[in-house]
């Protein structure tokens, strides 16, 4: 059988995983840095030049792929769990938890991630990576919405996920069991909230706000991705 020839972004993937892994060690001290990067590149073996192609903006694209690994870790959690049977509520508890525990043994690395996205100058890209998380667990979990609820259940989850893992941050309970109970919390709001969202929806306000927001559509595959989304003409 043929050997399938390595594309330009398997090598870059490649890279990234080697280089995720090696810097991961200098994070604790020198956070997702130029620093971490170049000792990365030498404790990997990467080639600087594919290293430098994978990262063009140093530690900050580091700090992202080490993100879309966690990402990539909890899909193949939620893959392998048995949600038959779960309320849909323990669905989504289930798959955040998953999020946080793909990366629970690099605390220091998450840590050191939500400051840097914490800056003005990479804030854009913190919520980018917070709503790529929380589309992929929507999608895992079946959501087949189309129009202005494809926006609400990722806005939501947004703030049950990054409130979630602030808290977990600042969590020494045995087995993060205060973080999961926090978890259960937000997303008991949450349902609160959507249950008042559905005895409201025939008021003239919801009625309103539903005119403003009736052409909103998730956004296109066939559009440019970093788009919010768009209007159906």
């Amino acid at each position: 059988m043929p050997k399938t020839q390595k594309t330009e972004n398997d090598h870059i993937s490649a890279a990234l995983t080697a280089l995720v892994t090696a810097a991961l060690p200098h994070v604790d001290f020198d956070g997702w840095s130029q620093i971490t990067l170049d000792a990365a590149i030498v404790e990997s073996g990467v080639n600087a030049s594919i290293a430098h192609q994978a990262c063009p903006r140093g530690g900050v694209d580091l700090a992202l792929a080490f993100h879309r690994m966690g990402d990539a870790l909890m899909l193949e959690k939620l893959a392998a769990a048995d949600l038959d049977n779960m309320r849909f509520r323990d669905k989504i508890a289930s798959a955040v938890r998953f999020r946080i525990e793909a990366t629970a043994g690099n605390k220091e690395a998450v840590r050191r991630g939500v400051s840097l996205f914490a800056m003005p100058s990479h804030a854009g890209d913190g919520a980018k990576a917070l709503w790529d998380s929380c589309d992929k667990i929507w999608t895992a979990l079946g959501d087949t919405s189309q129009d202005v609820n494809w926006y609400t259940k990722r806005t939501t989850l947004s703030a049950v996920y990054s409130t979630t893992v602030l808290y977990w941050l600042g969590d020494d309970s045995e087995g993060f069991g205060d973080t999961w109970a926090f978890l259960d919390r937000r997303i008991e709001n949450v349902m609160q909230f959507e249950t008042l969202k559905s005895k409201v929806k025939n008021s003239p306000l919801a009625a309103f706000f539903g005119h403003l927001t009736e052409k909103m559509r998730k956004p296109d595959a066939s559009v440019k991705q970093d788009l919010p989304g768009f209007t159906k003409p």
